[in-house]
């Protein structure tokens, strides 16, 4: 808290507040001036109230915080502050009490003057930044899978013998991927984010967690797919020494059909996997919060993908089999 009011009435407005806890700091702005680099590099730290702050000072403590490598936040709404408003790498300024000076020197204006739409900010900033990482564990991980399912079918068999063709392809990633990401993306803001400690800059994109899920889940459908594949002669006791060239090819039209409704039931549940990015177990938690996503994902539901290939056109140019029940 930096203000320009005495030690005195600033330590007491910041203890009520719950800024100034024990082993913190109180400072005025003439001794912190006159720091040294070093000697503010070990102060700042634990620095929690700085009174008779001027404008300058204001200004130096973003500074060194920002050299620290912290991401610094500022809010004030008089026009001493401007100088620190514009240092931070986001300044909030009143849009009732504050002067022109705040504002023009703010990212964001609060216009209700509630510190509280700071909070909101805040949830919902580090909501979207959520919701970015959750689309892209999802496609990365979809990726990963079929490259290295159209790959490995590719080398065994040749280019007549891929699992699944560019048309199956084309309607996985224009047509499924796009509902799957906009049913992550309508995931709403959960207070619990304010629970977790701020990102640093240098924090990756992708963290622990994140990186598990998508090599779990790329894994775990290559190895479902290639089963399939290699081994659906003897999961399904399919004697191809008694069938002609004819039912031999139409039973691997029906595998192809197998391993593409395989793959598009895989997504829908990695979809669901990828409502959590961290270490949480429970990804339905919080799911009947959200109608949005229950609606999109029965949406993906296998009767609406398999729909289609009833017909004689699409089931030619998808060439999918109907499956025997026998």
């Amino acid at each position: 808290m930096c203000t320009g009011d005495n030690v005195l009435t600033a330590r007491s407005i910041a203890t009520q507040c719950g800024i100034y806890t024990a082993g913190g700091i109180i400072m005025e702005g003439p001794v912190f001036r006159k720091l040294s680099d070093a000697e503010m590099t070990e102060v700042v730290p634990r620095l929690q109230v700085l009174a008779r702050s001027s404008p300058e000072d204001k200004k130096i403590l973003v500074e060194k915080l920002k050299s620290l490598g912290e991401i610094v936040g500022v809010t004030g709404d008089g026009t001493n502050d401007g100088p620190a408003l514009k240092t931070a790498n986001v300044g909030f300024s009143m849009g009732i009490a504050g002067t022109e000076v705040a504002k023009e020197a703010s990212d964001i204006i609060l216009m209700d003057d509630n510190f509280s739409s700071i909070v909101s900010a805040i949830m919902w900033g580090r909501c979207v930044n959520d919701s970015v990482r959750k689309f892209l564990q999802f496609q990365i991980s979809v990726l990963n899978a079929s490259i290295l399912v159209t790959l490995v079918s590719a080398i065994a068999f040749g280019q007549k013998g891929l699992v699944l063709s560019a048309v199956q392809l084309l309607w996985i990633y224009i047509i499924m991927d796009p509902l799957a990401v906009m049913a992550l993306l309508t995931e709403l803001a959960d207070p619990e984010v304010l629970d977790r400690k701020p990102d640093r800059r240098s924090t990756h994109l992708f963290n622990v967690e994140m990186r598990k899920q998508v090599l779990g889940q790329s894994l775990y459908q290559t190895f479902i797919a290639l089963l399939f594949l290699f081994a659906a002669d003897t999961i399904f006791k399919y004697d191809r020494a008694r069938k002609t060239d004819q039912e031999i090819i139409s039973w691997h039209s029906e595998i192809s059909t197998l391993i593409f409704n395989a793959f598009v039931f895989a997504q829908i549940f990695n979809a669901v996997n990828s409502r959590k990015i961290d270490s949480q177990k429970n990804v339905l938690r919080g799911i009947l919060k959200n109608p949005w996503f229950l609606g999109i994902t029965l949406l993906l539901s296998p009767f609406w993908h398999v729909s289609p290939f009833g017909y004689p056109d699409t089931e030619s140019n998808l060439t999918q089999k109907s499956l025997s029940r026998s």
